[in-house]
């Protein structure tokens, strides 16, 4: 089985190695955009299965991002996990009409994580 990709978009360096570490030790292969714009340019390169992305950045935010990437043709397609410390009922609902299709509040545990990227990349070959 080839190895799922995950694009981990995220501004604060520390969050960033978190992620990395616990989805490198489920076996991913993980790449980094420090902003919502490197998110949308790596998702077009990379091809991500599945994207974490955080709200609040600069240059450009997560939910503007990620209402980007659902418009897109070539990104619509790809699994949003929207990740925020903000985790009030209304910026749930603000990832949801933004197109995001999981949410996950921060701090989180390893667990937590692991299980969410889990959910959205099951191998289609298990049965």
């Amino acid at each position: 089985m080839a190895e799922k990709k995950i694009l981990v978009v995220e501004d604060e360096v520390t969050n960033q190695e978190v992620a990395e570490i616990i989805l490198k030790n489920q076996g991913y292969d993980v790449v980094i955009a420090n902003n919502g714009q490197e998110g949308i340019d790596m998702a077009l390169s990379h091809h991500p299965d599945l994207i974490i992305m955080d709200i609040l950045m600069p240059v450009l935010d997560g939910l503007t991002a990620t209402r980007r990437l659902k418009a897109d043709p070539r990104t619509k397609d790809i699994p949003i996990i929207t990740v925020t410390a903000k985790a009030s009922s209304s910026d749930k609902s603000a990832a949801q009409a933004a197109g995001s299709e999981g949410f996950l509040a921060k701090p989180y545990r390893n667990r937590t994580l692991s299980d969410i990227v889990k959910s959205f990349l099951k191998d289609e070959k298990e049965t």
